[in-house]
């Protein structure tokens, strides 16, 4: 992986959701790559450790046939990183579900992230 923070936030949004739906590696394993052991990811208010992000890994592998993230915008700065994107999955049985994410991060000394905040929105596909 880069060691450009640039490169190191691009991958995280959009190499990360890749490698954990579609990837062969232990779930763990990818994301011990973009998190630091003790991270904290709060998603719409719900605190989601390692093992439930884990958890949620085999049904995504099992339900999700492509996956895409379009990158609207980022910024960082020292040791944190803003991005607005949406993520556009289509499911085994043909349903895309298309999310809006905003998401503020708190970003460890070697790039990978401690704390992600994010708030996402359903929105109609199209």
């Amino acid at each position: 992986m880069s060691t450009d923070p640039e490169q190191k936030f691009m991958a995280f949004l959009i190499s990360l959701p890749d490698e954990l739906a579609f990837g062969d590696e232990d779930p763990g394993v990818v994301l011990d790559r973009y998190y630091v052991p003790d991270f904290e990811y709060y998603s719409d208010g719900i605190l989601l450790d390692r093992q439930r992000l884990i958890d949620h890994v085999r049904p995504t592998r099992k339900n999700v046939v492509s996956c895409r993230v379009e990158v609207h915008e980022t910024l960082l700065a020292a040791d944190r990183a803003a991005a607005r994107y949406t993520m556009h999955a289509v499911m085994r049985k043909g349903k895309t579900l298309v999310t809006q994410v905003y998401m503020f991060g708190q970003l460890a000394p070697d790039g990978r992230m401690r704390r992600v905040d994010s708030i996402t929105r359903g929105v109609p596909e199209g």
